[in-house]
């Protein structure tokens, strides 16, 4: 017996939290590692362990959050409306502006709050080919609805997504 819409947006959720939260604890954990080397009077072999393990439980908490706050529905109905009115979309269908939409929205939750798309754009250019499904376009064609992507999911967390403009 198949399973139901309900269950594959759950079992999709599940994956995108997992995925969110081992982001963050890789990224949280080597910075409290780092952080826990340089305090003085802690020890760098046990400040780094120490460091390692509270910033890879926050970074954990950081990436499933940005992941779990991510609707799949609400973008692909806001991109499916939208996409028309961007300026990379002018001879382009949703076919195949979907799946790089919905690549530049589900890899934002992969990555910790601080992280930037140029920053993450070359593995994101690696990634594109196994995740494009049908879409015909190469990334250098997918690369601008994905940062628009991206960059939608940036603006919804709390706090200056342009950061000071860095």
């Amino acid at each position: 017996m198949g399973k139901t819409g309900d269950e594959n947006t759950e079992k999709t959720a599940e994956k995108k939290g997992a995925i969110g939260a081992g982001a963050g604890a890789l990224s949280a954990g080597a910075a409290g590692a780092a952080l826990g080397t340089v305090i003085p009077g802690v020890g760098n072999v046990a400040g780094a362990v120490i460091g390692g393990i509270v910033g890879g439980v926050a970074g954990a908490f950081a990436g499933k959050a940005i992941a779990d706050s991510i609707d799949p529905k609400v973008e692909d109905a806001y991109w499916r409306e939208n996409y028309s009115t961007r300026p990379y979309a002018s001879d382009t269908s949703y076919d195949d502006l979907g799946p790089a939409y919905q690549y530049g929205w589900e890899t934002r939750g992969r990555y910790d709050r601080e992280a930037r798309f140029d920053e993450a754009e070359p593995e994101l250019n690696r990634g594109w080919e196994k995740a494009r499904g049908t879409s015909r376009l190469g990334w250098d064609r997918a690369k601008a609805a994905s940062r628009d992507a991206w960059d939608r999911i940036e603006r919804a967390l709390p706090g200056d997504a342009d950061r000071d403009g860095k």
